[in-house]
């Protein structure tokens, strides 16, 4: 299998959030601001990465009747490893994530793609599988957090863009707001997708 492809199938055509509507929870609770959705990405994105190198080592090793407690040891361990690594370094984010992180182990996306790829191919196809997907989560969530954060705040990342004389709409960083935000993005990234299937 081309690693190209493997990667970029992540990011566009297999993308977690828009395409297989995969970890709703994280989604819509924590991209309140694009700064969250950066954190969240990212520690998804590294356990994604750990978990399926691992599971790939492995795959010839557990016997399919436990593979699923033997996946979820496996992530389990990297999500402790990413949690305590975060309260170490940036203990703000941390806290702004909360109970989200220690959830990552049961994050649907994480286990689909130790159930459907780790488990099935090598080390390097699945390393590149788990950057790729974690990528694509990664941005997403920040596109999400971006949008909510200008609308809610008038900033991105903490910098001002609308001025003081903005009247934010409070509702963009409730969680209606995440709903009506990602609904929005949804439709805008299946409408460009059906235009660019369109031209070949």
């Amino acid at each position: 299998m081309n690693l190209g492809k493997t990667f970029i199938k992540g990011i566009l055509y297999e993308n977690p959030i828009f395409i297989q509507v995969l970890g709703m929870c994280p989604t819509l609770a924590v991209t309140t601001s694009a700064v969250n959705g950066v954190g969240m990405g990212l520690a998804t994105t590294a356990v994604l990465l750990g978990s399926n190198v691992v599971i790939s080592l492995l795959r010839k090793f557990i016997p399919s009747k436990i593979r699923i407690p033997a996946f979820i040891v496996v992530i389990a361990t990297f999500v402790t490893v990413v949690g305590l690594l975060m309260k170490a370094f940036v203990p703000a984010l941390d806290k702004a994530l909360g109970l989200f992180i220690p959830l990552i182990v049961v994050n649907c996306i994480i286990l689909a793609r130790a159930e459907a790829f780790a488990s099935k191919n090598s080390i390097h196809q699945s390393a590149v599988d788990g950057i790729g997907m974690g990528l694509g989560f990664t941005l997403s969530l920040t596109v999400l957090g971006s949008v909510r954060e200008l609308l809610g705040a008038g900033s991105i990342f903490g910098f001002s863009l609308l001025g003081a004389s903005y009247q934010p709409a409070l509702i963009m960083i409730l969680p209606p707001g995440a709903f009506l935000a990602l609904g929005l993005l949804l439709a805008l990234y299946n409408w460009a997708s059906s235009k660019k299937a369109n031209q070949y």
